[in-house]
């Protein structure tokens, strides 16, 4: 392990996993009843390495940064709503703020790189890298070192909070269009497909965006390499997320991820350690167009179809009632011998 990229061990568990749906299929249900639910059970008892997972001090982090694009008009807010949300966030009026409420989740706001000074307060995790990344149609979103420091710091975030379990969130206005860069690049999938009207772009507006990172992939066309490719069209809230992700997959916690922005985070991140997507639970498709085409790149299936479109970790939210129902089914749902149901003839 170094203080970049941990070392991730694929989960080469066969002895585990025949218990594990062994145990599933003797519930007293018919094989294969509770649909989608069989196999969250069955991924959660691999990740957390016992046949009785429980998930606990559940962490939910919303990465924050400002990304320079925005002076190109990529996205139909102002770049200052990103302080903003963070501000409200903290306040406890945003809707993933509610939902941690309700779901009994640490919600925890990491400063990544927002062009704002925030006072220190609970809830508040300050990493910030610069205020904002530089314009990538002008030049390469971070140096190298800005990338590098990032992912550490992403580590170190996760270092430094208990549990064993991970939600992903992000604010920042711009990243739409980083997440399609890096889905663009990193795929090859035509930048068209990737595309979308973030936080509600009019068809001029999408014309606009589309035509701007038309221009940064050109600029950055020799650029191929996972952590080139972050730091020329990334934003330093991915950067670290990516680096969140690495770091709870090695320590085997269980990783939830949101939507678009924070699916770039972890298409990043398994590139450099593919075994990290055992580790990985998909909350939903959203509406974004790009996000298909980003969970079929990292092969996932999500829980959720809403038409959500939200960011913030309101997906991972909202799904996670379905990992705290997926252990408790797998650890006190009797089987048909202990119930004294009898099985199918």
């Amino acid at each position: 392990m170094n203080d970049l990229l941990p070392h991730i061990a694929p989960l080469d568990q066969p002895g585990l996993a025949e218990a594990l749906q062994r145990r599933i299929d003797t519930k007293t249900k018919p094989l294969g009843a509770l649909g989608q639910l069989e196999a969250l059970m069955l991924r959660l008892g691999l990740i957390l390495g016992s046949e009785t997972p429980r998930l606990e001090q559940p962490q939910l982090l919303v990465f924050a940064g400002d990304h320079g694009l925005t002076a190109q008009g990529v996205s139909a807010y102002p770049s200052e709503v990103s302080w903003q949300m963070v501000e409200n966030f903290l306040a406890g009026g945003a809707a993933v703020s509610v939902l941690a409420r309700q779901h009994g989740l640490a919600l925890h706001v990491v400063d990544a790189g927002v062009a704002h000074d925030f006072a220190p307060r609970t809830g508040l995790i300050a990493r910030k890298i610069a205020p904002g990344t530089a314009d990538s149609s002008l030049g390469p979103a971070m140096t190298r070192a800005q990338c590098e420091a990032a992912l550490r710091a992403g580590r170190e975030v996760m270092r430094s909070l208990p549990g064993n379990a991970l939600l992903l969130g992000e604010m920042g206005i711009g990243n739409s269009s980083a997440a399609a860069l890096l889905l663009a690049r990193l795929t090859g999938a035509p930048l068209a497909d990737c595309v979308g009207r973030g936080t509600g772009l009019d068809d001029a507006g999408l014309a606009r965006k589309t035509a701007v990172l038309e221009r940064v992939l050109a600029l950055h066309a020799d650029v191929q390499e996972p952590l080139d490719v972050l730091a020329a069209m990334g934003g330093f809230e991915i950067a670290m997320m990516a680096g969140a992700v690495l770091e709870a997959a090695a320590q085997r916690r269980v990783i939830v991820v949101d939507g678009f922005i924070t699916g770039s985070a972890v298409l990043v991140a398994s590139r450099l350690a593919p075994a990290l997507l055992q580790r990985c639970v998909f909350s939903h498709c959203s509406a974004e167009p790009g996000h298909q085409r980003m969970l079929a790149a990292l092969g996932a299936r999500p829980l959720l179809d809403l038409g959500l479109r939200l960011g913030e970790g309101s997906g991972a939210a909202l799904a996670w009632p379905l990992l705290v129902s997926a252990c408790d089914l797998l650890r006190d749902m009797a089987s048909f011998e202990a119930a004294g149901v009898s099985g199918k003839a």
